[in-house]
């Protein structure tokens, strides 16, 4: 049976750059708590700013990153972003101005005790969880997978996880989002599946999610959204991962509302969702009908 449709329409792309400039890859969206929009793309001023309307307000990041990928921003408004092929993950304050690097530029870690080699294998994602700690995801190519844990101050505390298919295991871990009850929820990618752990690394439960989940994101009323990847569907979960819903045409493609490859996902305070897709250099923009 068919998943309920959600009640919300794609619209054209509202996000208004300078002249003579677009998107590269888009790989990140995310959402400051002022509601400023922030797109993390694979061109000349990687990182930009756009106000709740679209409005171009600023761009930075050149010469930092090789292939951006990951993108969040915590409940201060500090910024977070990975690069895969440069191996680091950087802190942005809310100006803009870089305040952490994890990892070492250009250096890839052959193994995954970031505690004695201090280098990472193409991380994913960094997020910061509700205690402030930092959660990097490491993985996206053909190195150790894992999750590596600091403090708020970037002091490693541990590191779980290995390569494989078992609880624990990841093959991609590609996003990360945290329930009110401050449990971690992994887009385990390649092993199509959604894991949940505690904030220390023990496992909880899993489901099955066919496909290759792709982007998470926790609405305040602890419902998922899911970017579905390269099926490019859009759908809600509940904690258990039920499907409570599923925007309507969404899919493969290249027209308005469809995807070469759903990658990340936000939902802002006026509930409009953002997807960013790598393969069509946009972003999506979903309102409600």
């Amino acid at each position: 049976m068919a998943p309920p449709p959600l009640n919300y329409v794609a619209v054209p792309e509202s996000f208004k750059l300078p002249a003579g400039m677009n998107f590269g890859g888009t790989s990140g969206i995310a959402i400051n708590p002022q509601g400023h929009l922030f797109v993390l793309h694979r061109g000349p001023k990687p990182l930009m700013e756009f106000d709740p309307d679209g409005n171009f307000v600023r761009g930075w990041g050149d010469g930092l990153f090789d292939r951006p990928h990951g993108l969040r921003i915590d409940s201060v408004g500090n910024i977070w972003a990975t690069d895969v092929a440069s191996h680091v993950a950087y802190k942005f304050n809310p100006s803009g101005r870089l305040e952490m690097v994890l990892g070492v530029r250009g250096r890839a870690g052959a193994m995954h005790d970031f505690g004695h080699l201090r280098l990472f294998n193409e991380p994913s994602e960094a997020v910061v969880g509700p205690a402030g700690d930092i959660y990097v995801l490491q993985g996206h190519g053909k190195g150790p997978c894992c999750i590596i844990k600091f403090d708020k101050d970037g002091n490693f505390l541990k590191v779980w996880g290995q390569n494989g298919k078992g609880p624990g295991e990841f093959d991609i871990p590609h996003s990360l989002v945290f329930d009110a009850k401050g449990l971690l929820y992994l887009a385990d990618r390649s092993n199509a599946r959604i894991q949940v752990f505690d904030a220390d690394g023990n496992y909880i439960r899993e489901w099955s999610q066919p496909g290759t989940p792709c982007g998470l994101f926790m609405t305040p009323g602890q419902q998922i959204w899911l970017a579905h990847g390269h099926t490019g569907q859009i759908m809600t979960l509940d904690l258990n991962g039920k499907v409570l819903g599923m925007i309507e045409g969404s899919g493969q493609g290249k027209t308005l509302g469809r995807y070469g490859e759903a990658h990340y996902i936000a939902v802002s305070a006026r509930d409009e969702v953002f997807v960013a897709d790598t393969l069509n250099w946009r972003v999506q923009k979903y309102v409600r009908k």
